[in-house]
């Protein structure tokens, strides 16, 4: 048995749970890992389980983008490590708000080890599989987004762990997910060089997509809100009706991040006229919104979050070998091709015409 095994066992014993039934749920990209306890009373709950110290430290926020650099992606692209003082921080902010994130029945933050509430198996993506009506499912999915954009969204969140730092997604970090692409996918398709001059020009075409991303950057977004990651709650009305999991990366951003990776889903199409009716609904949710800037940003950090999404899926691909997440890519590439032709766009279409030739948009 190893060290980690008996401190899950022992944590597990300490909340009471030691005689609960435990099965592993599927992994992700992470190094994060979940188990469905079952109890003997036949309730379910989630053992959530991230050791620290198995991913590079988290941003300091008086770091330079230098020394973000050198302290390695974590702290490069705002990501919490998976720590679990940043899931308690964030959920405890959503709870407040009325949404719906998991409550915590136990907890040992040092130890990277908590039980939570279990929101079941209805993930989006699947009960639309089943059948179940896509529409009113991503039109609940924009009014929990709506709910959030249009709370007060503080500096620093506290939860049951302690404080955490809602870090903004500055230029530092969106130029860095960009940078993914020029970094990656030479690894993957030796057909593709970029020498320095091509990677001076990406930086440029993206600077000014950058700067209007950074610039306004004023809501809490949950990062990775998609169908994969919203669950279903049928017993819930209005905004709580969508689970919410996975936001432990939460930082503060542009309101169309995660709109954008709700509706350009890298996983399951969305149709583009389901697409124009959620962004409607939003605009109905959020009267005062600058309906033609927020489009523009909207093309401009879909087209961006796809590129970086490209990068991602060549790095699983060539360094971790994980071939799946090719299937997703010919998607991806769909996306991006439709948010070139958007106004804003012309230099980042043009650095893509010269450099990255239809053939290998794949």
């Amino acid at each position: 048995m190893s060290d980690r095994e008996q401190q899950r066992i022992d944590f597990l014993k300490g909340a009471g749970l030691a005689d609960a039934v435990r099965a592993p749920l599927p992994g992700d990209a992470s190094t994060r890992r979940y188990e469905r306890l079952t109890t003997s009373d036949g309730a379910t709950l989630m053992l959530m389980d991230q050791a620290a110290a198995a991913e590079s430290q988290t941003c300091d926020p008086s770091w330079s983008p230098r020394q973000r650099h050198a302290a390695g992606w974590n702290a490069v692209a705002r990501l919490s490590a998976g720590r679990i003082e940043a899931f308690a921080a964030v959920a405890a902010h959503l709870k407040s708000l009325g949404l719906s994130a998991p409550a915590f029945i136990a907890l040992d933050a040092a130890a990277g080890l908590a039980v939570l509430e279990d929101f079941g198996d209805d993930l989006f993506a699947r009960v639309i599989e089943a059948g179940e009506p896509e529409e009113p499912l991503y039109l609940a999915a924009v009014e929990t987004l709506a709910a959030l954009h249009e709370a007060a969204t503080p500096e620093v969140l506290t939860g049951p762990a302690g404080d955490w730092p809602l870090l903004t997604y500055d230029e530092t970090a969106l130029q860095g997910g960009a940078d993914l692409f020029v970094e990656w996918l030479p690894v993957l398709d030796s057909a593709l060089t970029f020498d320095t001059a091509a990677i001076d020009g990406w930086r440029a075409a993206w600077a000014p997509i950058v700067a209007r991303g950074a610039a306004g950057a004023s809501v809490m977004a949950h990062r990775d809100y998609h169908a994969e990651n919203l669950i279903l709650l049928r017993d819930r009305e209005g905004a709580a009706r969508v689970g919410l999991i996975d936001f432990q990366d939460a930082v503060r951003a542009h309101p169309s991040w995660d709109l954008h990776s709700l509706l350009q889903d890298a996983r399951r199409d969305v149709e583009p006229a389901l697409e124009a009716r959620a962004l409607e609904h939003y605009f109905s949710l959020r009267p005062g919104i600058d309906r033609a800037g927020f489009l523009r940003d909207y093309a401009g950090l879909a087209a961006l979050n796809e590129a970086r999404i490209l990068g991602i899926f060549a790095r699983l691909i060539a360094r971790d070998g994980k071939p799946r997440y090719r299937q997703f890519m010919p998607r991806v590439w769909t996306h991006l091709s439709a948010n070139l032709k958007q106004p804003g766009l012309e230099a980042v279409a043009a650095w893509f015409d010269r450099h990255v030739p239809e053939a290998r948009r794949r």
